[in-house]
């Protein structure tokens, strides 16, 4: 990846290059942002910028030995660390699935963690950097540089380490071994111990410019100029959701299938039809569920929106929008606090691995009462 592969962002760019040009570059770096916006991109284009042997003014020669390396990510002086799931006959650490997160991030320069989790078939089971991976992370830290330049080492949801895992790394990221640059990137940071983000350089990485998402589309997409005006629109900045935009990703129609059923079904007070719907909802895996819930925000937002008759502040495709004209009224002032706070609750409680079945039968029975409201 290059810097010139990843849609807009130029101020973080330009302060990356700055950095380099300076001979300022920090011994940790923490890219923070929301999903979609290019922040393990820019990393993986930063690391290669460091490390190109012929370096232009904005961007890694592309001819080199190390950028020719760099394009199969494949440089023996960049370590990836990312969460796994723990299988049979598996230690739990990164370098038993590089293969995969190869293949995974040359697939696209915008990745997100469902999709990794996708990728390795993690079922129900929560994505986790384990302490096991402390000492792997250690050993390479401390090993010789094989091209005699920067070793990098890019962790991808550091939020998703074990507190072992995170304690045991403290020291070494507060003094690495000379030329070795650890780079984070994170969405989430409120769930890194503060200990981690005092000895890191916060780069806050916003959301990609409307403007620039379109002008990326419509070069890599063959898509109607009309059809990407709407995807740019719904995808709020993030160019993973735009790409599942474009697809109509069977995902994005599953959750909008659950959608309607739950609101029917609740409304109706159909509590037979519902303990089915929990069933299902249950045995579609922890990752669906989290997805499923963030959605289910999503659209409660819209419909409130749609009935408070804000047209351009209201982000809905066609068939969102085809079901939310009905259903908007029962989404207001009255009950729209109390139905997000509920599927907050609800996400919360599944990211903490309580029993799907009995989380959503619960929100079954809420959303009973509030959609009465």
């Amino acid at each position: 990846m290059y810097f010139k592969d990843i849609a807009g962002q130029a101020p973080v760019k330009q302060q990356l290059l700055d950095a380099y040009k300076k001979q300022r570059i920090p011994h940790a770096l923490l890219f923070s942002g929301p999903e979609g916006n290019g922040k393990l991109g820019l990393a993986i284009a930063f690391a290669r910028y460091i490390a190109c042997r012929n370096p232009l003014d904005g961007d890694a020669c592309g001819t080199c030995p190390s950028c020719i390396k760099f394009n199969k990510l494949e440089h023996p002086d960049m370590h990836f660390v990312f969460p796994v799931v723990k299988k049979k006959g598996r230690q739990g650490i990164s370098d038993e699935l590089i293969e995969e997160w190869r293949s995974y991030i040359l697939g696209s320069h915008y990745v997100s963690i469902n999709g990794w989790m996708l990728q390795i078939d993690a079922e129900n089971k929560q994505p986790i950097i384990y302490t096991e991976e402390s000492e792997s992370i250690v050993k390479k830290a401390y090993t010789k540089s094989y091209e005699g330049g920067y070793k990098f080492m890019i962790i991808y949801y550091p939020e998703r380490m074990h507190l072992s895992c995170a304690n045991k790394l403290l020291k070494l990221i507060e003094e690495p071994p000379d030329k070795t640059l650890f780079i984070l990137v994170s969405e989430n940071t409120d769930q890194l111990l503060t200990t981690i983000l005092s000895r890191c350089q916060i780069i806050n990485i916003p959301r990609i410019a409307d403007e620039d998402i379109k002008t990326a589309l419509l070069a890599s997409e063959s898509i109607e100029e009309t059809r990407v005006d709407e995807v740019v629109r719904l995808a709020g900045g993030n160019f993973v959701k735009a790409r599942e935009l474009i697809t109509q990703s069977e995902e994005n129609r599953i959750n909008l299938d659950f959608f309607i059923s739950l609101m029917r079904l609740a409304y109706g007070r159909d509590i037979v039809s519902l303990k089915q719907w929990t069933e299902e909802m249950a045995a579609s895996g922890r990752e669906n569920q989290k997805n499923f819930l963030g959605y289910t925000q999503r659209l409660i937002r819209e419909n409130f929106i749609l009935n408070l008759k804000q047209e351009d502040l209201n982000y809905m495709n066609a068939e969102e929008r085809n079901f939310s004209v009905k259903f908007s009224p029962f989404v207001n002032e009255r009950n729209v606090i109390k139905i997000y706070e509920e599927l907050d609750l609800a996400q919360r409680h599944i990211e903490q691995n309580v029993h799907g079945k009995m989380v959503f039968f619960d929100l079954c029975l809420k959303m009973i009462m509030l959609l009465k409201s």
